[in-house]
């Protein structure tokens, strides 16, 4: 890209750096340099500094679109400018990988899902991941280099610092291993990886419930976890794994567990769980997916269950809305599909069990971003931090040296 004519940023520049002046453009906040000076107060040449290192670099475009004039010459729009930068979203799931290419304004490019299994390990998985990359962005014409993030949702808890995997229960051979470092060594660029559940919450808030502050996202398939989101931002806790409601005690159930424990609300409500009881009865049942299937076709059993299994979410979930107080629960993941037995039986809990105020606006809600979820919420990940004002200034700097 073009070098900027101006000087490296340091910590001693004014307030409002380029990468802050970019924030306010991607965010709507300003469309032209007469509202950056507005809303900024900085002055009219300083405003020009930034806007024309920000297009030399190709993060702007300027056009002559009315932005609303009363007379003379109309003032030149800004916007973000996509088509040199994109990001890629990676959903990798217990049994399947899904792969999005975005551009940097969040609109979808190109996207594959395969079936692939996380316990093949993280070079076999990661490497088709890097092959899919390679094949999106070709597909797309455009180059290795226009990549400028990479976000990666994981089904096992994660420390974001790191971005790597703890102990995951069903990726042998993902503790500690490095995947930011296999992306950096691959294409150069930063990865962020999270869990799965989180970039599943962050895509239903900035996508599906843009107004909604607090949010719970619950996803229930083999497992059962929760994303929070809270006065909108992601909220991971001190280590990464706040939401790992999986093994809160359900009830006074006795069922055992993987973890060890017996009456976890996933081996009492999981899609694993009920499609081992309904197996047990001699139905044709050994996944999340069969238990949709059996639903979807009248399934006595099968109704009944997931209607049970959406009591026990929903006695949890009740502690969780007094003690947190959303106004948004999104239900997702594998058994979501059959949503209206699921929420009924959540509905009758969370209702029965939280206190009146906590439940006064509270919206219970399917997801709405479906199957492209988590792919979306990682490649939010990317997004954000391709045009974080840090980043970018960063950018700026090292394009003036």
């Amino acid at each position: 890209m073009p070098v900027a004519p101006h000087r490296p940023l340091s910590p001693a520049s004014p307030a409002y750096s380029s990468g802050e002046v970019l924030a306010l453009v991607s965010a709507g906040a300003v469309a032209t340099r007469a509202d950056i000076a507005r809303l900024t107060g900085l002055a009219r040449s300083t405003v020009s500094q930034r806007v024309d290192a920000l297009i030399a670099h190709g993060f702007l475009d300027e056009d002559n679109a009315d932005g609303g004039s009363t007379g003379g010459r109309p003032p030149r729009r800004l916007h973000l400018r996509t088509r040199e930068h994109a990001v890629a979203g990676v959903d990798l799931g217990a049994s399947h990988c899904r792969v999005l290419l975005l551009d940097i304004g969040g609109e979808i490019l190109a996207v594959r899902e395969d079936p692939l299994s996380i316990a093949d390990g993280p070079e076999a998985v990661l490497g088709h991941v890097r092959r899919t990359l390679d094949g999106l962005l070709e597909e797309t014409g455009r180059t290795p280099a226009t990549l400028q993030s990479i976000g990666v949702g994981v089904p096992g808890p994660v420390e974001f610092t790191t971005g790597r995997s703890v102990d995951p229960p069903i990726m042998p051979g993902w503790h500690q291993y490095p995947i930011p470092e296999f992306f950096a060594d691959k294409f150069g660029v930063r990865a962020l990886v999270d869990n799965d559940v989180n970039v599943m919450a962050l895509a239903e808030q900035r996508r599906a419930f843009p107004e909604t502050r607090y949010l719970l996202y619950i996803k229930v398939g083999t497992g059962i976890g929760c994303g929070v989101v809270s006065d909108g931002r992601l909220h991971r806790g001190a280590q990464g794994c706040a939401g790992d409601i999986g093994h809160i005690r359900a009830g006074d159930h006795q069922e055992p567990c993987r973890c060890g424990n017996t009456g976890c609300l996933e081996a009492v409500a999981g899609g694993a769980a009920i499609a081992r009881r309904l197996a047990e009865l001699g139905l044709d049942a050994s996944t999340g997916r069969d238990v949709v299937r059996l639903v979807e076709s009248g399934n006595r059993d099968a109704l009944r269950m997931v209607r049970e299994a959406g009591r026990a979410v929903g006695e949890v979930l009740a502690g969780l809305v007094n003690f947190f107080n959303p106004d948004t629960v999104v239900l997702g993941g594998a058994l979501a599909a059959v949503h209206d037995q699921l929420l009924a039986g959540v509905r009758e809990a969370v209702y029965r069990r939280s206190h009146p105020l906590a439940t006064h606006v509270l919206r219970l809600e399917p997801s709405r971003t479906g199957r492209n979820a988590a792919a979306v919420g990682a490649g939010i990940l990317a997004i954000d931090h391709a045009l974080s004002p840090e980043q970018v200034d960063r950018a700026l700097a090292g394009a003036a040296s």
